[in-house]
């Protein structure tokens, strides 16, 4: 079993749960059940629905259909996953700057400037 935390704010605020609370119901049912199954499995390619961002160190996870939402993940030691950023992909590639704030989130979280 894999921890999973979610990015936190020097001010205490969680985007990624923020984001979670302000989808309807069937959305956050949805990425709350991809969340599960990050808990339960990590982030490895035996998850149809987890791919590895090539030149980064992050995952994303795809809820697939008319929600279309992105989970960005990263991992870190002793089985700890953290979500860094929930968002809705519109286009056919993943936001540049939503992978940008990503990276940036998870260097703030591994120190590495």
């Amino acid at each position: 079993m894999y921890q999973v935390d979610f990015y936190t704010t020097a001010k205490s605020n969680s985007p990624p749960w923020e984001f979670i609370q302000k989808t309807n119901i069937r959305a956050s049912r949805k990425i709350l059940r991809h969340i599960q199954h990050i808990k339960t499995y990590g982030l490895t390619l035996d998850n149809r629905y987890l791919r590895k961002l090539s030149g980064t160190n992050l995952w994303e996870s795809r809820i697939l259909g008319n929600d279309n939402i992105r989970i960005i993940c990263c991992s870190l030691p002793n089985k700890t996953v953290v979500v860094l950023n929930i968002f809705v992909k519109k286009s056919n590639k993943t936001l540049i700057n939503e992978i940008e704030m990503s990276n940036n989130r998870f260097r703030e979280l591994t120190n590495i400037s």
